[in-house]
């Protein structure tokens, strides 16, 4: 997911929609924008793990409050999940975003900031832009849930 502005409704149908799917892991891709938006994300029946977008003024606030559910907030963020190299950006440079996707370093580059859903497969990696939770932008609320077994993604409108 990415691009929650705040969009209370918007992260509660995407944590409902996590939580009805028995989704393991969720990566946020920047632009959460206030700490009070964590408690939605308490509601997760899973890990959280994200990166500050370009519109998270309030960093030290953001990361007191996700570090309440085991987070702690970064520019960028690598991990490794069910054996997959996995890194999430906001995106806010396009020549990282397309480095990181032609280094064939990460199975997976998770990036949000343009607020368009986009899947690419580009030699072993797959570039995941879930589009926006806030819906400000294209009109469309929605998140990306990834099936790291059959490697397919779908986009859910929420």
């Amino acid at each position: 997911m990415s691009d929650s502005h705040d969009d209370i409704e918007g992260i509660r149908k995407a944590v409902d929609l996590f939580n009805s799917r028995r989704v393991d892991l969720v990566l946020h891709a920047g632009d959460l924008i206030s700490p009070f938006t964590v408690k939605e994300f308490k509601r997760l029946n899973c890990k959280f793990r994200g990166v500050f977008g370009n519109n998270d003024g309030e960093r030290y606030g953001l990361n007191e409050k996700f570090s309440e559910i085991g987070t702690e907030l970064k520019d960028f963020i690598e991990l490794e999940h069910r054996g997959l190299k996995i890194c999430v950006y906001h995106g806010t440079y396009e020549a990282i975003v397309n480095a990181l996707v032609e280094g064939n370093r990460y199975d997976v580059v998770v990036r949000g900031h343009t607020h368009r859903t986009g899947v690419i497969k580009k030699n072993k990696t797959i570039l995941i832009n879930p589009g926006e939770v806030c819906g400000y932008l294209t009109g469309k609320k929605t998140v990306a849930i990834m099936d790291t077994k059959k490697m397919e993604v779908e986009v859910y409108e929420i």
